[in-house]
């Protein structure tokens, strides 16, 4: 599995569509796929910051894109 580092609302979305060309779908297919619309995806794929979280996490879900979170040192996680 490949790593990422996301900065940010732009670098997220060309991950995105990377990884959307790479299975060689398009976005109206992605968008008959999960069910969010084809404007939608565009905008995230473009990096917008006012996409809904939960979208962007079903488009990472439905294209296999796993996130992971990591938190400084001195956060303590349970």
């Amino acid at each position: 599995m490949t790593s990422v580092l996301i900065t940010d609302a732009a670098s997220l979305g060309a991950e995105l569509r990377r990884t959307r060309k790479a299975l060689k779908i398009t976005q109206e297919e992605l968008s008959l796929q999960t069910g969010i619309s084809r404007p939608t995806i565009r905008s995230v794929e473009r990096g917008k910051e006012t996409a809904h979280v939960g979208l962007v996490l079903q488009l990472c879900q439905d294209l296999g894109v796993a996130i992971e979170l990591k938190f400084p040192e001195q956060a303590s996680r349970p």
